[in-house]
């Protein structure tokens, strides 16, 4: 996670999406500096996640369920919080999407993958916002595919050039009360998630997921895939004292995949 120290004692830490992958290596990243982190998800194993995050770094980590999808849900889900000082928009859905696929699921897949992709960030923001003080920093996991595009993932593409856009808007909008807006652009990171898309991805090209994986990280000018724990530093920066003058940004971790 790099050598940097940070210190989020007496900050309150809401991450969606942190059951697993990118999600969990930023809330335990967050309580392992000290932060008071409440973990979402819509699964159980949110709750195991917890456990977890709190025998690592001996501290309370504290998990709710709810479905980023429904506004209600995600309102009651965090109405015990008195105060959030960091907000990681972090949930989010991964799957292919080929516009020319006969089967009529693909567009539910369509539907859900934006639903929780681009609804669901503004309903926990719209209700988290009341909660944040000033000084507190919303942080949103987009994907460096929302800088460039790739063949068949229009809806997971689609979506995080959303979120950019989301980004931006509200850091313009929230400035005012003092609160800041960035997103962390991750490249290829070996979760769950990448990983299904990759044996996707081969399925649909015929090729081996060791040959587009050679070429995905090949694209790369730091060679090697990421891991989960590689991303956290990112998700501490944007939100320590010291990105206090950075917001509507948008922060590429992909080991030079995409410069923009």
């Amino acid at each position: 996670m790099g050598r940097i120290r940070y210190d989020f004692s007496g900050k309150q830490v809401l991450v969606t999406g942190a059951s697993r992958g990118i999600g969990f290596a930023v809330a335990q990243a967050f309580a392992m500096a000290g932060a008071d982190v409440t973990v979402l998800s819509s699964g159980p194993d949110i709750h195991e996640a917890a456990k977890t995050i709190a025998a690592a770094c001996g501290r309370l980590c504290r998990s709710v369920r709810a479905d980023i999808t429904d506004s209600a849900s995600v309102k009651a889900a965090i109405a015990d919080l008195d105060r959030i000082d960091v907000l990681v928009n972090n949930a989010g859905l991964e799957r292919i999407t080929p516009l020319l696929d006969p089967d009529e699921a693909m567009e539910d897949t369509f539907r859900r993958i934006t639903d929780i992709n681009v609804n669901g960030p503004f309903y926990v923001t719209r209700h988290a916002v009341p909660k944040m003080p000033e000084g507190s920093s919303v942080i949103v996991t987009a994907s460096i595919w929302s800088r460039t595009a790739v063949p068949e993932f229009a809806a997971y593409v689609g979506s995080k050039h959303a979120n950019l856009g989301f980004t931006r808007v509200m850091a313009k909008e929230l400035g005012p009360r003092g609160i800041r807006v960035n997103a962390v652009c991750p490249g290829w990171v070996r979760t769950e998630a990448a990983m299904l898309s990759l044996t996707n991805m081969s399925t649909r090209t015929g090729r081996s997921e060791t040959d587009l994986l050679d070429e995905i990280t090949g694209a790369q000018v730091l060679p090697g895939l990421m891991e989960p724990d590689d991303m956290a530093a990112a998700y501490l920066y944007l939100a320590s004292d010291g990105a206090r003058d950075i917001t509507g940004q948008a922060i590429m971790v992909d080991r030079g995949e995409v410069m923009a």
